[in-house]
């Protein structure tokens, strides 16, 4: 029997004697801003895994718009279950191509964590209130390293940060595992964001070109298959993470079609216009009454500014918080007498 002080060694070695050339090794790491007493029986990785899901902003993922603003169908995506989404296509293109799956894991679960509520309206509207650099994987790094702990930040290592805040875009994570997870993440919403607008009527099956049926697959679990034997064929003993060609192409095409026909749709997003105004309402009543933030935000002020402050807290809030505090705010209650309370 191993004794629980000698796990860690033996999980360093396992990842020494399996892991690829090209994988990242725990023991290899950055480490943390603060110093922090190893744990016996979890590696670094790990431990952000567990700091991760422990987290009030992850519990809040539960309760945020993916696509679909506030659906009542609870059968839709929301940005919770899009990350164990993006989280499971990560540590399966990472365990094929025996890279490390625990920084994969870590980094796919912390990497929407700063997301606004509303989805990408909710980014919009603080764009546009707030600053035109506010963008979400940067306040998910904001929200690990500074706002999470009642303002200590989790104190994750530098890899997973990096992957977190990397997942997006131009950006390129130092790590084959940081990249792991920006493909993942979007296999994941491609498909799943299909999925939810083939359910709420926005497209129909026949909708989508035959052509890319006839490459990718008919149904969004031969489509992610598809994508994610691609990554693995392309990237296998490389140190490089990237798609085949022809599935390449194809999936960029079906990205295309989304946007189009989803994104874009009024159907779909009739609401967002009206989700942008709300928090942007709530923006500027903030600023101007900061007393009426928690106590954190406040008293990040002097350092931060107010602006950064209320950016922050409605960043955190859920869909149904931020209408709820609306309303509070805005919308007269009905009045009763005493003896009706």
């Amino acid at each position: 029997m191993i004794e629980p002080k000698c796990l860690r060694e033996v999980f360093y070695r396992r990842e020494r004697e399996s892991l690829s050339e090209f994988a990242f090794l725990t023991e290899k790491t950055k480490g943390r801003e603060r110093y922090l007493e190893p744990c016996n029986i979890r590696t670094e990785f790990q431990r952000d895994r567990d700091r991760i899901i422990h987290c009030k902003s992850f519990r809040r993922l539960m309760h945020k718009t993916q696509v679909f603003l506030f659906p009542v169908d609870e059968h839709y995506r929301t940005r919770l279950s899009h990350t164990l989404e993006v989280t499971q296509i990560a540590r399966i293109i990472a365990r094929a191509l025996l890279l490390n799956e625990d920084l994969c894991e870590a980094a796919a679960l912390g990497h929407d964590l700063g997301h606004t509520p509303f989805g990408h309206a909710g980014e919009s509207a603080l764009r546009e209130c707030f600053s035109p650099d506010f963008a979400h994987y940067k306040q998910s790094l904001r929200v690990v390293e500074k706002l999470e702990r009642n303002g200590e930040g989790l104190n994750l290592t530098f890899e997973v940060r990096d992957g977190i805040v990397n997942h997006t875009g131009d950006s390129i994570a130092s790590t084959l595992e940081g990249l792991i997870v920006k493909f993942a993440d979007r296999i994941a919403y491609v498909n799943h964001d299909i999925d939810d607008a083939l359910r709420a009527g926005i497209i129909s099956p026949d909708s989508i070109p035959p052509h890319l049926k006839e490459i990718l697959g008919n149904t969004q679990g031969e489509r992610i298959n598809t994508m994610v034997k691609s990554v693995v064929e392309a990237s296998s003993g490389k140190n490089s993470i990237s798609m085949t060609p022809e599935i390449e192409k194809a999936s960029e095409e079906l990205r295309t079609f989304l946007f189009e026909n989803v994104y874009y749709n009024p159907k779909a997003k009739g609401e967002e216009s009206k989700a942008k105004e709300m928090l942007i309402r709530l923006f500027e009543f903030f600023v101007k009454n900061p007393d009426k933030m928690p106590e954190l935000n406040r008293s990040m002020i002097e350092t931060e500014g107010v602006e950064r402050c209320a950016a922050d807290f409605i960043s955190g809030m859920t869909d149904r918080y931020a209408i709820d505090l609306f309303k509070e705010i805005w919308i007269p209650g009905v009045w009763k007498t005493p003896a009706e309370i």
